[in-house]
């Protein structure tokens, strides 16, 4: 199944969500749908508050991406109750949108390097670090979890000047390719 995205404006968006355990119903079918979901979308990430479940779980896809960045070659991943506790001092730039957020791109300062701990889609725990275009998305759709979207993370001014487009986007005023709510 192919779920709508949520867009911003949306509460679902702004809530932290919550762990869940082996025990979650479907759990299996809802990560299939959730990367089916992204792959229509056309996205190289997905967290589940984009499909209106506050829950601790998202999917990253960047194999895409393979030729330009070989380490995304086969970089197809579910994070189940992560946890990122660790991120390096030095930043990168880069350009970032965001399925909830369709048609907006800005530059995005992120740490460059992450650890994160977390749980695979059989519940087996990992402790891993990632770096460039990885790194990225994990902590992008990371955010989404915290109840975060990537505009909370640009300078005040430039917050200031998007507020219009963001309110337009929030009332209905936007165009996206794929099943929205």
């Amino acid at each position: 199944m192919i779920y709508p995205i949520v867009i911003f404006g949306s509460e679902v968006l702004r809530k932290p969500s919550v762990e869940i355990g082996e025990d979650y119903p479907e759990l299996k079918k809802l990560i299939e749908d959730m990367f089916l979901t992204m792959a229509a979308a056309e996205g190289v990430g997905l967290a589940a508050p984009q499909i209106g479940k506050n829950i601790r779980l998202f999917v990253v896809d960047c194999s895409a991406l393979g030729e330009e960045d070989p380490l995304c070659k086969d970089f197809r991943k579910v994070f189940i109750n992560p946890e990122i506790y660790e991120v390096s001092e030095n930043t990168i730039l880069w350009n970032e949108g965001c399925l909830s957020l369709p048609g907006l791109h800005e530059d995005v300062r992120r740490p460059e390097v992450i650890r994160i701990r977390y749980r695979d889609e059989h519940f087996v725990e990992h402790d891993e670090e990632y770096d460039g275009f990885r790194a990225r998305a994990i902590q992008h759709e990371y955010d989404h979890l915290e109840g975060k979207v990537f505009t909370d993370r640009l300078a005040p001014l430039r917050r200031q000047l998007l507020k219009s487009k963001l309110l337009g986007m929030a009332k209905g005023k936007y165009r996206a390719a794929y099943k929205t709510k």
